[in-house]
This record gives structure tokens, sequence and C-alpha cells, in this order.
């Protein structure tokens, strides 16, 4: 039945790529959302969905001959395309604001039919067209519809690249951790269902909303990583099992335990995941969908068909094995045995200091989190496109040469429903008003050109495209980037200045305001919902309420650290060098932080859930003594923790190595998060923390559920040095 699912999630998927969108970073309902939609239907002078930097070659300027007809047979191809409907070029205007300085390069603006997805199609199709060399010309392309375009193309490659790097790694290192190919195939099978299972879903999901293309490359890598991190649980503890029973006494009893944890994890990881929904976001919800997609399949895979693999595959689970058998079977009899591994000597050694442990490692890590304090909030641009894209290129000319918010990023006003001819005295006297708001170069209207220093420029041939029965709108040049904080200031500025008809103002500094403003607006409420569901699955797991606030906290502590190193890296350049080079804008965007948040948050309280989960199980063989049950519960899973952190890690570089930012970063948050988690906050902090909170951390205001016999009483030499049964009492009621 797995078999056959795959296959028809493989057949009904293969065309969810072609379908997915760049992804929407403005929630539709925002005002800048609306003012571009009004720009689009109500006239034909909006800002380019397509700019092309047309270089001349050799020594030549724009005013060569040559140059001139390539231009102009460039403007008559582009021209004659069905989805463009304007093309505006210096050869046929002469405009100087698209001429460069220096004479070497010009400009050509193109107008594309329809919204945000068919011009970005026809981005798709047209770009390895223009772009490159015709004639003794050397066009670069970029604009919003190539920017999106880029990064469609981009994505794409860099999940088939993840996917190429990941899978073989990971096989090799689940081959190690086994020392059995077969069984190391296991988890790869599961990571593969859930792949592919998910990207079924997402394109049905196609069929009724926006999807962004974001969320197949993070589903790809988290499906993957999540396979591999239930099944290394339930393998490990099967094959521990095992050597003390039989086949089915075993599964039943890795069900009973693990797969019980295993389905808390998922459940925190989906609910985590699930409080992105809160946001209007396209790309947020879309990474929500696919992740909570993804992890549902794995959990299932991990639950449902590798026990199935199991049974069918018996004591063939341990062929082409890497490893003597005997030195199996002495790794399993030692992991059995009451002698204890490196990490519970770690976490006993960690449990003797626990304050001075305590007080060291929240220090280091708020130390850690400290570069987020100097966090600038912004949006991604053409900056970030990969340097050796045509939108890269583009873009560094335009900054070069260009008034780059003039000619593609302006500020743009519109003024619905107004009526040009009874009142163009008010709408003169509104453009000078704007005219003189700080920060404004110039305004571009129907009834002329204004200056900042109040001179007036009477209206030219391209002035009637500002008007239309459906109203009126404003062209605003600014300097500076377009996703400043002085242009979001302006836009605010602009949509509280009296005006002589309701105004709508669009435009990057609009967006930017807008896009911040919905992120903020809704942030407490993730964080509570997100805060809220996983407190409540780790209180129901383990029904100790002092151990769930435990790990919520110390999973806030760990990703705050997360965070503050992302600021110091991607925000503030250091490291560049060491993860392939990134181009550094000295701002986050706004969105990462709460993508990154979203998953890292979930897969952060895995590892918190199945740990707990195997704390508790011990304390009911081990108590009174807590202690004990810490360290053996920590001294049987950390090892797991150790490699399936690797394993992630290993997916996660996989996604680092994206060309696109947004990936990198992603990718990077990720592997810091769970690798620091996995290691110092669940191997020290953790053990540190519950012994402090000494008797606490057993109470339970729920009578003690019934539990079968206990195994032999544990060793003496499990609990900490200085620390006995009689310090911990058992407090169950």
């Amino acid at each position: 039945m797995a078999a056959g699912l795959a296959a028809v999630c493989a057949w009904f998927g293969v065309s969810a790529h072609a379908r997915l969108s760049p992804g929407g970073i403005v929630p539709t309902t925002t005002e800048a959302a609306r003012a571009d939609r009004a720009l689009q239907r109500g006239f034909s002078a909006t800002p380019p969905q397509l700019v092309l930097v047309a270089r001349v070659t050799g020594a030549r300027t724009v005013a060569d001959p040559g140059a001139a007809a390539e231009a102009e047979r460039l403007a008559q191809r582009l021209s004659a395309d069905r989805s463009v409907s304007q093309v505006i070029s210096y050869w046929r205007t002469g405009a100087p604001s698209l001429r460069a300085a220096d004479g070497r390069s010009a400009l050509v603006l193109v107008r594309l039919r329809g919204g945000e997805q068919e011009t970005t199609r026809t981005a798709e199709r047209l770009l390895p067209r223009l772009a490159g060399h015709h004639g003794p010309l050397d066009v670069a392309v970029t604009g919003e519809a190539a920017s999106r375009a880029e990064a469609l193309r981009t994505a794409r490659e860099d999940q088939v690249r993840a996917e190429l790097l990941a899978l073989p790694l990971t096989a090799l290192l689940l081959v190690v951790v086994f020392g059995s190919v077969v069984a190391a195939l296991l988890p790869v099978a599961v990571g593969v269902l859930a792949v592919l299972g998910t990207t079924a879903v997402l394109r049905l999901l196609t069929s009724f909303t926006e999807v962004a293309v974001s969320a197949a490359n993070v589903s790809s890598a988290l499906g993957f990583a999540l396979a591999v991190d239930y099944s290394l649980f339930l393998l490990a503890r099967y094959r521990e099992e095992k050597a003390a029973t039989g086949t089915e006494e075993a599964l039943r009893t890795t069900l009973r335990t693990a797969g019980r944890a295993v389905a808390f994890s998922a459940g925190t990881v989906i609910l985590s995941l699930a409080a992105l929904l809160v946001f209007p976001h396209t790309i947020l919800r879309s990474v929500a969908y696919g992740g909570m997609a993804v992890t549902a399949f794995a959990a299932v895979g991990s639950l449902v068909v590798l026990p199935a693999l199991l049974v069918v595959l018996g004591d063939r689970i341990d062929r082409f094995g890497i490893r003597p058998r005997r030195h199996r079977a002495r790794r399993l009899a030692g992991h059995r045995a009451e002698a204890l591994g490196r990490w519970g000597r770690t976490a006993r050694a960690a449990m003797r200091r626990p304050g001075l442990v305590t007080v060291t490692l929240t220090a280091a890590l708020l130390l850690l989190a400290a570069p987020f304090t100097r966090v600038q909030i912004s949006l991604f641009d053409d900056r970030v496109a990969p340097a050796s894209s045509t939108v890269a290129e583009a873009g560094a000319l335009l900054r070069e040469g260009y008034q780059l918010n003039a000619v593609i990023a302006p500020t743009t006003i519109v003024l619905p429903r107004f009526d040009l001819r009874r009142q163009a005295a008010a709408l003169d006297a509104y453009a000078r008003r704007v005219a003189l708001q700080a920060g404004v170069d110039k305004v571009e209207t129907a009834t002329g050109t204004y200056t900042a220093d109040g001179h007036k420029r009477p209206p030219d041939a391209t002035a009637s495209a500002f008007a239309s029965s459906r109203g009126v709108w404003l062209s605003v040049a600014t300097s500076g980037e377009p996703y400043s904080s002085a242009n979001r200031d302006l836009a605010r500025t602009l949509r509280e200045l009296p005006a002589p008809a309701p105004v709508l103002v669009g435009g990057p500094g609009a967006v930017l305001n807008d896009v911040r403003q919905a992120l903020f607006t809704r942030l407490p409420l993730c964080l509570f919902l997100a805060g809220a569901a996983l407190f409540a699955l780790t209180l129901a797991l383990t029904r100790r309420p002092v151990m769930a606030l435990t790990a919520l906290l110390l999973n806030a502590l760990s990703l705050a650290a997360s965070f503050g190193a992302l600021v110091f890296v991607f925000q503030e350049g250091h490291l560049a060098g060491l993860l392939g080079g990134f181009p550094v804008t000295g701002t986050t965007d706004a969105l990462t932080p709460v993508l990154v948040f979203g998953i890292a948050f979930g897969l952060s309280m895995d590892y918190e859930i199945l740990l707990l989960a195997r704390i508790c199980e011990e304390y009911r063989h081990t108590a009174p003594d807590g202690a004990a049950a810490i360290v053996r519960g920590l001294d049987r899973t950390a090892r797991l923790f150790t490699w399936a952190a690797l394993t992630l890690a290993v997916v996660m570089a996989a996604l680092a190595a994206s060309e696109l930012i947004l990936l990198k970063i992603i990718g990077v948050g990720l592997a810091l998060a769970v690798v620091l988690d996995a290691t110092v906050v669940r191997g020290l902090l953790a053990p540190a923390v519950l012994t402090l909170a000494g008797r606490a951390t057993w109470w339970s205001p729920w009578p003690r559920r019934k539990s079968p016999a206990p195994p032999p009483a544990a060793s003496p030499a499990l609990a900490p040095a200085g620390l006995t049964g009689a310090e911990h009492p058992r407090s169950d009621r």
C-alpha cells in the first residue's frame, strides 16, 4: 500500500513545480497591494515589470547608429509579443532619466499584461531571449517580474541539487550509525515517501490557493530530516528491545514507548508550523502547508510503514553490515548494561554543579543572542539574487548610473475615481505638497512634473498616461534603497497628508510598512499559540507541569541564540566566506526570522519530547531516584540526538548551499538551532536545570498511571555523585 501511495503521489505531484509561485510577501488586503491592483487595472503608465539595461560594447556610446538600430529591433520584437502591453525605450523617447551619466548604457522599460503569476510566466519565457549579447548591445534584465522568474528558476535547481547532495550523504551517515546498509535505507525510504506525499499535497493546494516555491524546498529538506529522526529513534529502540525479546514483542514495546514519543513529537512540529497560518503572507502560509504535510507523512511512514518493513525484513535488517555481528551484539548488550556511556557521564558531571552549569551556559547562550538586538528589519530586493544572474548584474548597473527609485521603484499614489477635468487645480496643489515632503526628489502626474525646490514643468507627451476614467496617479521619485526606513516613513507621511480625494499609497516603502505591520500585529498571537500548544502537548506526554515549562523555556533560549547568530552572520556579513559568499545588505528580511522560528521551534521541541519521554519512562522504573532517571534517560537518547542532529545538519547544509539567500538563511538557521539544542541544551543545560528544580520536576497534579512491573533496580553508578534518591523523593500526588 505504501509503495502504491508513493507511485500515485509521484504521478500526481510531477506537475507541482510548474504551478508554484515565487511567493507573495505582500498580503492582498493591504493598502500597498490594493494600490498596485488599481494601477494595473486602470492605467497604462505603471512601473515596469521588466527593465532592460543595454550597455554598448567597445568605446561607443548610446548615440552610436548601430546601437540605436539594434535597440529598435529589440523594442519591435518585444512590442510584437502578445504578453507585452508597452515598451518605452531611451532610443525612442530620448528621456535623460533613461540614459546613464557616462552615456555607455540606456534603459528599455517593458510593461506586461496580467497579474503577478502571468507576468512571472512571461518573464520566465522572455528572460533567455533578452539577456545576453544583441549585436553591439550587452543586455541585462531586472524588474519585479524578472526577479520572481529568476527566484523560481534558482529554487528549482537548488531543490534538485539539495536532494542529490542530501540523499547519499544521509544514507552514508545512517550506515555508520546502524552498521548495516539495509537498516540505513529504511529511514531514506520513509523520507522519500514523505517528500513524494507532500509534493502531491502542494500540487492539490495549488488548485485552491497560491503556494510559494519555497514550500517545496523547505518541506523536502524537512521531510528527510524528520524521517531520519523518527526512524532513528524507532530503529534504535527496536534493536535494543530485540536483543532481549522476539521481533513481535520488540515492536510492541517500541511503538508503545518510542512510537508514542514520535507521535507527540510530530504533533509539536505540526502545531509549531500551524502557528504560521495566523499570518496573511503567502510565503509563510505555504511553508506551513508544506511543513505540516511532510511532518504528518514522516510520522505515518515511521509509525506504520517502518514497522511493516521490519516484520518483512526480520533478521535481514542486519545484512550488508560494516561491522562484525559480534561487535554489533556487544554494542547492543553494552547499551542495555548498567555502565554509563559518554553522554550519561557528561550529564552526571553537569548535575554535580547544576547552578554553575546553568549560569555559565545561560550566559553563553544570551551572549550568542545579543546580536539580535541590532536587527534591522527590511525586505529582500534584487541585491540578494545570485551574483551570476542577469538580475543581479542589471541591479548593480542601475544603482551605479540611474536614479533607481524614479525608474523602476517609485512610490505611487493612486486617487481612484478622481475627476481630473473638474479638479485639476486640486491635483496641482496636492502634487506640490507631496513634492515638498522630506525625501522626495520629484513628482510626476497628469498636471506636470514637480521638484522638491518648488519648480514645476508643464505636462509632456507622457502625462496623459497618469489619468484615465478610473482616476489619476502620481509617481514619487526618492533617493536611497527602495526598501529603506526613509521610504517607509515617507509612505506613512503620504497616507496622512491631506488629499483632494481618498488615496492609495503603494511602492517599496508602502510595501515594507504594510508587511511589517501585518507581521508584527499577528506575531504575539503566533508566539502564544505555538507556546501554548507545545506546552500542552509536552504536559500531556510527561504529566509534569514544571518539566513541560522547563522544556519550553530552554527551547526559547536556544532559539534566541540562533537568531543572534543569524544576524551576526547574514546581516553583518561575518563568516560569509565559510558559507560560500552571499550579498550583505546590512538588513534582515522581515519574514525570515518568523519562518525560522516556525520550523526550528518545532524541531527543537522534537528532541525535547523524545528526551523527556525516555526520562519519564526511566523514572517509572527508578523512582524515587529522579537523578538516576535523568542520567539514564539522557544516556539512552543523547547518542541518538547527536547522530540525528548531525544528519539534519547535513540535510540543511544542502539547503544552505542554495544560491537563494532566503533558503541559505533557513538552512543555516535550522542546522545551528538543532545542533545547539541537541548538544549543549539537552546534553548539559537540561539535566542541570532539572536537578535545580529538585522535587518540583517530578510533581504531577494527576494520579499516577499504572505501569508494567519495573525491571531490576538501577545500579547506584547511575546516580550522580552527591545526589541520592532521598534527595529526589517521588511526588506523584
